[in-house]
């Protein structure tokens, strides 16, 4: 079975936003599941307001890609089908609701994200947004 979810990616400072939900070890973009008949950019909207207090309306999500991989942490699914979107934000960020802490992830740190994760880090390097560390 397969986990369908949307992300943010967001880069700030030349690295990737990720966040630290509670009780897990390793780290998630902002996003989530999407809900019965929401669009996947209403999703991410509603899902970057909870997570991090941001009022991104879904007009101002540009999708980036979609990756596929193996799920971490989720044994009721086989894969995880996360679309990711990209939109603009200045200004602070707050955790809120389930998530413990924000972090910036170089390309070098790619070892501390989940599989989906660690793939939208390869496709925001591929797209540009983010530059491979020498």
């Amino acid at each position: 079975m397969e986990l369908d979810v949307v992300a943010w990616v967001h880069i700030r400072e030349k690295r990737l936003l990720t966040v630290r939900a509670r009780g897990r070890d390793l780290l998630y973009l902002p996003g989530g599941k999407v809900e019965p008949g929401e669009s996947p950019a209403e999703a991410i909207a509603r899902e970057v307001g909870e997570e991090l207090g941001l009022g991104l309306p879904p007009g101002d999500f540009t999708p980036l890609g979609t990756v596929v991989t193996e799920p971490h942490d989720q044994p009721r699914y086989t894969s995880v089908r996360m679309v990711c979107f990209t939109a603009p934000y200045e200004g602070g960020l707050h955790p809120s609701a389930e998530i413990d802490e924000l972090l910036l992830v170089s390309p070098s740190e790619r070892r501390l994200l989940a599989p989906a994760s660690a793939a939208a880090l390869d496709l925001a390097l591929d797209r540009g947004l983010l530059e491979a560390e020498a």
